[in-house]
Protein backbone atom coordinates (compact mmCIF):
# COMPACT_ATOMS: atom_id res chain seq x y z
CA UNK A 1 0.00 0.00 0.00
CA UNK A 2 1.24 3.43 -0.66
CA UNK A 3 1.38 5.85 2.47
CA UNK A 4 -1.44 8.34 1.03
CA UNK A 5 -3.61 5.02 0.49
CA UNK A 6 -2.86 4.40 4.33
CA UNK A 7 -3.54 7.79 5.58
CA UNK A 8 -7.06 7.97 3.93
CA UNK A 9 -7.99 4.57 5.06
CA UNK A 10 -7.38 5.25 8.69
CA UNK A 11 -9.10 8.56 8.36
CA UNK A 12 -12.16 7.13 6.89
CA UNK A 13 -11.73 4.28 9.99
CA UNK A 14 -11.23 6.43 12.89
CA UNK A 15 -14.44 7.12 14.15
CA UNK A 16 -15.77 3.47 14.05
CA UNK A 17 -12.41 2.01 14.57
CA UNK A 18 -12.77 0.60 17.84
CA UNK A 19 -16.52 -0.79 17.79
CA UNK A 20 -15.50 -2.12 14.31
CA UNK A 21 -11.40 -3.84 15.79
CA UNK A 22 -11.67 -3.20 19.42
CA UNK A 23 -12.52 -6.21 21.11
CA UNK A 24 -11.85 -8.59 18.22
CA UNK A 25 -8.29 -7.74 18.56
CA UNK A 26 -8.10 -7.58 22.31
CA UNK A 27 -6.73 -10.69 22.57
CA UNK A 28 -3.51 -9.99 20.57
CA UNK A 29 -2.94 -6.28 22.22
CA UNK A 30 -3.21 -7.68 25.81
CA UNK A 31 -0.62 -10.88 24.99
CA UNK A 32 1.72 -8.38 22.88
CA UNK A 33 1.81 -5.94 25.83
CA UNK A 34 2.25 -8.72 28.09
CA UNK A 35 5.54 -9.74 26.14
CA UNK A 36 6.85 -6.53 25.66
CA UNK A 37 6.32 -4.97 28.76
CA UNK A 38 7.34 -7.46 30.97
CA UNK A 39 9.95 -5.52 33.61
CA UNK A 40 9.60 -2.62 35.55
CA UNK A 41 10.80 0.95 34.53
CA UNK A 42 10.51 -0.04 30.64
CA UNK A 43 11.03 2.79 27.60
CA UNK A 44 8.28 1.41 25.02
CA UNK A 45 7.66 2.25 21.74
CA UNK A 46 4.27 1.26 20.08
CA UNK A 47 4.31 1.91 16.69
CA UNK A 48 0.95 2.42 15.02
CA UNK A 49 -0.62 3.09 18.53
CA UNK A 50 -4.06 3.90 16.60
CA UNK A 51 -6.70 5.52 18.78
CA UNK A 52 -5.11 3.80 21.66
CA UNK A 53 -6.44 0.73 22.39
CA UNK A 54 -3.41 -1.08 24.25
CA UNK A 55 -1.97 2.09 26.39
CA UNK A 56 -4.42 0.76 29.27
CA UNK A 57 -2.89 -2.45 29.29
CA UNK A 58 0.69 -1.22 29.66
CA UNK A 59 2.28 -1.56 33.14
CA UNK A 60 2.06 1.97 35.44
CA UNK A 61 5.59 1.85 35.74
CA UNK A 62 6.63 2.03 32.25
CA UNK A 63 7.20 4.68 29.90
CA UNK A 64 5.12 4.31 26.84
CA UNK A 65 5.70 6.81 23.10
CA UNK A 66 3.15 5.88 20.72
CA UNK A 67 3.51 6.84 17.09
CA UNK A 68 0.95 6.89 14.21
CA UNK A 69 0.51 8.03 10.78
CA UNK A 70 -2.95 9.01 11.51
CA UNK A 71 -3.79 12.37 13.00
CA UNK A 72 -7.68 11.81 13.60
CA UNK A 73 -6.65 8.44 15.16
CA UNK A 74 -3.98 9.81 16.92
CA UNK A 75 -6.50 12.71 18.54
CA UNK A 76 -8.32 9.67 19.97
CA UNK A 77 -5.61 7.93 21.51
CA UNK A 78 -4.69 11.28 23.40
CA UNK A 79 -8.25 12.02 24.08
CA UNK A 80 -8.42 8.39 25.94
CA UNK A 81 -4.96 8.70 27.56
CA UNK A 82 -6.47 11.93 28.98
CA UNK A 83 -9.65 10.34 30.00
CA UNK A 84 -8.18 7.19 31.89
CA UNK A 85 -5.09 9.63 33.47
CA UNK A 86 -2.60 6.94 32.30
CA UNK A 87 0.58 8.90 33.39
CA UNK A 88 2.72 5.85 31.74
CA UNK A 89 2.18 7.44 28.35
CA UNK A 90 5.10 9.88 28.02
CA UNK A 91 3.88 11.14 24.43
CA UNK A 92 1.61 10.27 21.16
CA UNK A 93 3.44 11.46 17.91
CA UNK A 94 2.43 11.83 14.19
CA UNK A 95 5.15 9.77 12.10
CA UNK A 96 5.91 7.38 9.81
CA UNK A 97 7.00 4.08 11.12
CA UNK A 98 9.58 3.73 8.04
CA UNK A 99 10.98 7.48 9.25
CA UNK A 100 11.30 7.27 12.94
CA UNK A 101 12.48 10.41 14.82
CA UNK A 102 14.13 9.13 17.68
CA UNK A 103 17.95 8.17 18.01
CA UNK A 104 19.42 4.62 18.13
CA UNK A 105 18.70 2.41 20.52
CA UNK A 106 16.21 4.73 22.68
CA UNK A 107 13.92 1.63 23.32
CA UNK A 108 13.93 -0.78 25.22
CA UNK A 109 10.97 -2.88 23.75
CA UNK A 110 9.31 -1.66 20.43
CA UNK A 111 5.72 -3.39 19.56
CA UNK A 112 3.87 -2.92 15.85
CA UNK A 113 0.05 -4.15 16.29
CA UNK A 114 -1.61 -4.83 12.81
CA UNK A 115 0.35 -2.34 10.93
CA UNK A 116 3.21 -4.53 9.26
CA UNK A 117 0.94 -5.36 5.95
CA UNK A 118 -0.27 -1.92 5.97
CA UNK A 119 3.14 0.33 5.43
CA UNK A 120 4.51 0.21 2.07
CA UNK A 121 7.82 -1.05 2.74
CA UNK A 122 7.92 -3.99 5.46
CA UNK A 123 11.72 -4.07 5.30
CA UNK A 124 12.37 -0.82 6.14
CA UNK A 125 9.63 -0.65 8.76
CA UNK A 126 11.53 -3.58 10.10
CA UNK A 127 14.47 -1.66 9.77
CA UNK A 128 13.25 1.16 11.89
CA UNK A 129 12.44 -0.90 14.77
CA UNK A 130 15.46 -2.95 14.86
CA UNK A 131 17.33 0.93 14.63
CA UNK A 132 15.33 2.25 17.69
CA UNK A 133 15.39 -0.54 20.00
CA UNK A 134 17.87 -1.77 22.19
CA UNK A 135 20.33 -4.76 21.40
CA UNK A 136 18.90 -7.77 22.69
CA UNK A 137 15.21 -5.35 23.33
CA UNK A 138 11.90 -7.14 22.56
CA UNK A 139 10.34 -6.73 19.23
CA UNK A 140 6.45 -7.80 18.92
CA UNK A 141 4.35 -7.94 16.34
CA UNK A 142 0.92 -8.74 15.87
CA UNK A 143 -0.32 -9.18 12.54
CA UNK A 144 -2.33 -11.30 9.67
CA UNK A 145 -0.60 -13.22 7.48
CA UNK A 146 -0.84 -14.99 3.97
CA UNK A 147 -2.69 -18.56 5.30
CA UNK A 148 -1.41 -21.80 4.79
CA UNK A 149 -4.89 -23.04 5.32
CA UNK A 150 -6.00 -23.79 0.89
CA UNK A 151 -9.13 -21.92 1.13
CA UNK A 152 -8.46 -19.04 2.88
CA UNK A 153 -5.37 -18.80 0.73
CA UNK A 154 -7.24 -18.80 -2.26
CA UNK A 155 -9.61 -16.30 -0.79
CA UNK A 156 -6.98 -14.23 0.36
CA UNK A 157 -5.18 -14.42 -3.07
CA UNK A 158 -8.48 -12.74 -4.71
CA UNK A 159 -9.12 -10.26 -2.22
CA UNK A 160 -5.40 -8.55 -2.65
CA UNK A 161 -6.19 -6.36 -5.49
CA UNK A 162 -8.36 -4.22 -3.07
CA UNK A 163 -5.84 -3.49 -0.67
CA UNK A 164 -5.87 -0.28 -0.64
CA UNK A 165 -9.27 -0.36 -0.17
CA UNK A 166 -9.54 -2.65 2.57
CA UNK A 167 -6.84 -1.21 4.07
CA UNK A 168 -4.27 -4.33 4.59
CA UNK A 169 -2.63 -6.29 2.06
CA UNK A 170 -4.90 -10.09 2.56
CA UNK A 171 -2.03 -11.98 0.55
CA UNK A 172 0.96 -10.66 3.17
CA UNK A 173 3.62 -13.80 3.26
CA UNK A 174 5.25 -14.57 6.56
CA UNK A 175 8.31 -16.58 4.56
CA UNK A 176 8.82 -13.49 2.73
CA UNK A 177 8.25 -10.60 5.81
CA UNK A 178 11.08 -13.11 7.98
CA UNK A 179 13.58 -13.15 5.36
CA UNK A 180 13.25 -9.79 4.10
CA UNK A 181 12.61 -7.74 8.01
CA UNK A 182 15.76 -9.45 9.27
CA UNK A 183 14.04 -9.44 12.63
CA UNK A 184 15.31 -12.71 14.87
CA UNK A 185 11.81 -14.05 15.49
CA UNK A 186 11.86 -16.86 18.60
CA UNK A 187 8.38 -17.24 18.89
CA UNK A 188 5.31 -17.62 16.91
CA UNK A 189 1.97 -18.37 18.17
CA UNK A 190 -1.88 -18.05 16.55
CA UNK A 191 -3.76 -14.69 17.76
CA UNK A 192 -7.61 -13.39 18.10
CA UNK A 193 -10.37 -15.19 16.75
CA UNK A 194 -9.61 -18.40 15.48
CA UNK A 195 -6.16 -18.09 15.33
CA UNK A 196 -6.00 -16.11 11.88
CA UNK A 197 -3.98 -13.87 13.15
CA UNK A 198 0.07 -14.35 14.62
CA UNK A 199 1.75 -12.83 17.23
CA UNK A 200 5.77 -12.39 16.51
CA UNK A 201 7.95 -12.19 19.27
CA UNK A 202 11.68 -11.44 18.41
CA UNK A 203 15.10 -10.76 19.97
CA UNK A 204 16.45 -7.66 18.90
CA UNK A 205 20.19 -8.74 17.78
CA UNK A 206 22.49 -6.17 16.71
CA UNK A 207 25.41 -4.69 18.15
CA UNK A 208 25.58 -1.33 20.33
CA UNK A 209 26.61 1.23 18.87
CA UNK A 210 30.26 2.53 19.28
CA UNK A 211 30.38 6.40 20.66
Amino acid sequence: MELNDTIRTYRLFSGSYDFVFGPVFHPGRKAAVRIANDRPGQRILEVGVGTGLSLPYFRPDSRVVGIDVSAEMLERAKRRAARLKLSHVEGLHLMDAENLEFPDNAFDAVLALYVASVVPNPARFAAEMRRVCMPGGTIVIVNHFLSDNILLHFIEKRLAPLARHIGFHPDFPLDAFRRESGLSIREERPSNLFGYWKLLRCVNEKRAAVH
